[in-house]
């Protein structure tokens, strides 16, 4: 008959970490004092970028009015009718924490990176040092595309740290980094863990894209804080996680937001090349057959632009720019938005199986964006009326001019009597300054100049020449 002896179940799970059972023996597992270097020398890393990087981490705190829509159904207040109507209640106040940190003391401002949805149209921002001092901020300027903004504090004659930024192009998946923040207001948390990933884009997040995704543990209101490298140095700005995942953070290249900050600081904006073109990521099918590893497609060349007066075509496949190979859609989008307004450069296609070089002046983002915005403030859209879409809407070839291809409803466009399918010959202040518009950027010229005027239209409708104006 075997007998058996009870354990303590607190004695069994207090100790039972410290054996290696199996079938012949019962031994005890005893670290080296190598095995303590290992753990030694990491928690003094630890240690060492906690104590150098956290002191320059700052608390952002923001609150600003919001409009918010009120659903309201008399039979609910125990009236006999149902007739449901919502309304916007316009001072609804807000708050929000995010992070944010000191990169750079100038003239007794301390200048302070974070990202563009943590002071998005807020109407104060407040900031709190660890030392536990309280600054109001102020904007130095924002980028919703890349979603990184500067503010700055007024610290005198202060001695505050300050980071050390890195150099993003050198990380690599598998390299240990650490998350410095506000999760939660739980202020000067660090966090470590590895870069999971390089080069994340289509997450629908950012209109720019090119994400370090980390499983350092990134929360709300880490938002603007640091990503650093085991030396201390801000390699990326933590700026996103994705809801109900685990391990899925995300952060800006600092090699990015360095253009950025430089921008916003010295112009008061961020200064984008532009090229104009509609492209798409090449499947791995198609590169095989090419021959080549990497590239991107045009699907479409925007009339007038850069890419459109150099000769690139639908079709076309880039798969180098200015010399370096371009790896995806995310990565052109970067090579061209960091190149300077005109100058030249070469970009080298992939058409009819044939290499070859085309000799491009870059744009200015800018200047296309700025017509863009004019369009959208009068409420219509307009596009070159090619003869494919002449011969479309049953147009004499001898017609030149504008197409309207959109009339936003209740818009000044639509109060004009402005209709989606005229074409607009002429524009101008008055009869004596129409002049001929043939291209949407002449257009939007003449609609800038004169807006506060009023806009005089010449349109041509189903064979008839009228004139409206736009106020």
């Amino acid at each position: 008959m075997k007998r058996f002896i009870p354990i303590s179940l607190g004695l069994f799970l207090t100790t039972a970490y410290a054996f290696t059972l199996n079938a012949e023996t019962q031994t005890v597992v005893k670290p080296s004092e190598e095995d303590y270097r290992y753990v030694l020398a990491f928690e003094k890393i630890a240690k060492y970028v906690a104590q150098k990087v956290s002191p320059a981490v700052v608390n952002i705190s923001t609150s600003k009015k919001v409009k918010v829509d009120i659903n309201i159904n008399p039979k609910d207040f125990g009236f006999p009718f149902d007739f449901p109507f919502k309304f916007k209640h316009p001072d609804v106040k807000t708050k929000a924490l995010g992070s944010g940190f000191i990169f750079m003391v100038k003239d007794g401002w301390a200048y302070i990176a974070t990202n563009y949805h943590v002071i998005e149209k807020a109407e104060k921002i407040k900031v709190t040092l660890k030392d536990g001092s309280i600054y109001t901020a102020k904007i130095v300027g924002g980028d919703k595309r890349t979603d990184v903004a500067v503010i700055k504090i007024r610290v005198g004659d202060k001695k505050v740290p300050v980071v050390e930024f890195g150099d993003s192009s050198k990380i690599h998946v598998g390299d240990l980094v650490f998350a410095i923040g506000n999760p939660f207001g739980l202020k000067w948390t660090v966090t470590h863990g590895i870069i999971s990933a390089k080069g994340r884009h289509s997450l629908g997040l950012n209109p720019v894209e090119d994400f370090i995704q980390t499983d350092a543990a990134i929360n709300p209101g880490n938002s603007g804080g640091p990503l650093c490298d085991i030396y201390g140095r801000v390699i990326g700005i933590n700026t996103a996680i994705i809801k109900n995942a685990q391990g899925l953070g995300f952060a800006i290249p600092i090699n990015i937001a360095k253009k950025v900050i430089h921008d916003l600081i010295t112009y008061g904006k961020v200064i984008r090349g532009y090229l104009g073109v509609y492209i798409a990521d090449i499947t791995s099918d198609l590169a095989s057959k090419l021959g080549i590893k990497h590239g991107v497609l045009v699907e479409r060349v925007v009339p007038n632009s850069p890419a459109f007066k150099a000769g690139i075509k639908p079709g076309d496949i880039i798969v180098k720019y200015n010399g370096e190979e371009v790896r995806d859609t995310a990565d052109l989008q970067l090579k061209v938005m960091n190149t300077k307004p005109n100058s030249w450069v070469n970009i080298e296609v992939i058409r009819n199986g044939k290499r070859i070089n085309i000799p491009v002046k870059v744009g200015s983002f800018d200047d296309f964006s700025s017509f863009k915005e004019i369009f959208k403030e009068f409420g219509f859209s307009v596009q070159k009326l090619t003869p494919r879409l002449a011969k479309k809407f049953g147009i004499s070839e001898n017609i030149q001019g504008l197409l309207v291809t959109n009339v936003k409803s209740f818009s000044s466009a639509e109060e004009a009597g402005l209709k989606r399918g005229d074409i607009i010959l002429e524009a101008g202040l008055n009869l004596e300054t129409l002049k001929e518009v043939k291209s949407p950027q002449e257009l939007a010229a003449i609609l800038k100049k004169y807006k506060d005027q009023g806009v005089l239209l010449k349109i041509y409708r189903d064979g008839r020449i009228l004139y409206l104006t736009l106020q």
